[in-house]
């Protein structure tokens, strides 16, 4: 899926997927996430419930 495309379905605006992808943001707010999977027609439990988030796999 593009950005735009994402921009598209989520509503959200392309810079701040732009911004987000390229992690231009220290940090995102919870509004945008919920806005996306909004559009991705997920429930934002499931989004965090992804082994992208497990302790091991973030940053300090």
């Amino acid at each position: 899926m593009t950005q735009y495309q994402l921009y598209m379905k989520s509503g959200v605006p392309k810079s701040s997927i732009g911004n987000i992808v390229n992690c231009a943001y220290d940090s995102v707010k919870l509004r945008l996430i919920h806005e996306i999977c909004q559009g991705l027609n997920i429930n934002i439990s499931d989004f965090f419930n992804s082994p992208y988030f497990d302790e091991i796999n973030l940053e300090p």
